[in-house]
């Protein structure tokens, strides 16, 4: 019954990108049934149908960081709170934001030589406590609050309800008294907001971290895109290469069939970025670092291949706002000269996809 169990704890990527070589769907014996799908049509169905894939009793329930808020929420409660949530979160509501990250991120460009993923993790800290609390919450408990999830499991699935309080506590004294033009500000009033805030700080910070630490990294061996006009592109091409988000999880509600495969209710259903973003059907040569896939001239992304925030209507809500943070944090980079001084960049997951490191690089501005 658990036979794939051991594997998945030691190294599930390696067992993952096994089993995809033999075939587009497969089925894992784990804690309980699982089966595992890639494809565009397969995540096009699971993510598409809330109603028969459910996220209660998914693999985000096992952390206390994500069970909560919207992210652990179904139809149709799922909708309606996103309803009142995603107008915070939409590009033209973050615009106000741009001016105060672009400071944050300046103070916190990197030295003369630096370890990408600390520096990655620090700033991510710092522009997280800006966009939300303008910088008001104490960041020594943000630090607490966080640093779990860079540990290595089990620490990121222990229930700290102590922790937990002390954070919720200072987060709704700031929606007392909001910093206008904070997300904080935008969320007062709303009920839940508390919860809703701490499961994004949670969501937010280290799958920004890994993702800025990495393109730091690339734009280091790569200098002919270090330009803030293809940018997007770069941060594009990480995404494919590293979704922090590297597995995702429904419960089936009812027997179905996806893709060809025939799934009972009750089955843990698996989709996983890291297997679709590195499929050569879709993405040629898929394990080299190649920008130009994303510029005007580039093929385009295919539908339902490129998922680095998920994608439907359970689209990463701060999909927008990370994309600011780490254009912002990567912009101070562009001013100089990026070297790798050595580390290693192979993904490593744990409840995010993450770099092994260290990422050593030297900065010299101009």
């Amino acid at each position: 019954m658990i036979r794939d169990l051991w594997r998945w704890v030691r190294d599930p990527v390696a067992l993952l990108t096994e089993r995809a070589a033999v075939a587009p769907a497969f089925e894992l014996s784990l804690w309980r049934r699982a089966v595992v799908g890639y494809c565009p049509e397969w995540n096009r169905v699971v993510l598409g149908d809330l109603a028969t894939f459910r996220a209660a009793g998914s693999l985000s329930g096992l952390t206390p960081y994500l069970a909560g808020g919207v992210v652990h929420s179904d139809v149709p409660e799922h909708d309606e709170r996103r309803r009142d949530l995603n107008p915070s979160f939409h590009n033209r509501s973050l615009a106000v934001l741009l001016d105060r990250l672009d400071d944050v991120a300046a103070r916190c460009a990197p030295a003369a030589e630096f370890e990408a993923l600390a520096w990655a993790s620090d700033v991510v800290r710092h522009l997280l406590n800006a966009a939300f609390f303008g910088g008001r919450l104490p960041d020594r408990l943000l630090r607490a609050f966080l640093s779990p999830l860079h540990r290595p499991m089990p620490h990121p699935l222990l229930p700290r309800p102590r922790l937990f309080h002390r954070i919720d506590r200072h987060i709704e004294a700031v929606l007392a008294d909001a910093p206008p033009g904070t997300l904080a500000a935008a969320l007062a009033g709303m009920p839940g907001a508390a919860e809703e805030i701490r499961v994004a700080l949670a969501a937010g910070y280290d799958t920004t971290a890994h993702t800025l630490a990495w393109a730091a990294w690339h734009l280091a061996g790569a200098p002919e895109w270090r330009t803030p006009d293809v940018l997007p592109a770069v941060l594009d091409e990480v995404l494919r290469l590293y979704p922090a988000g590297w597995i995702g999880s429904r419960v089936a509600a009812a027997d179905v069939t996806v893709a060809g495969t025939d799934i009972p209710a009750g089955t843990l259903v698996l989709y996983s970025p890291y297997l679709t973003h590195r499929d050569p059907g879709l993405w040629p040569d898929p394990e080299v670092f190649r920008p130009e896939r994303f510029t005007a001239a580039g093929p385009g992304r295919p539908p339902w291949g490129f998922l680095p925030f998920s994608a439907g209507r359970r689209t990463c809500l701060g999909a927008h706002l990370a994309r600011a943070m780490l254009r912002a944090a990567l912009l101070p980079c562009l001013d100089g000269r990026l070297t790798q001084l050595g580390g290693d960049p192979t993904p490593r997951a744990g409840l995010t996809l993450r770099p092994r490191g260290p990422l050593r690089i030297a900065h010299n501005r101009t």
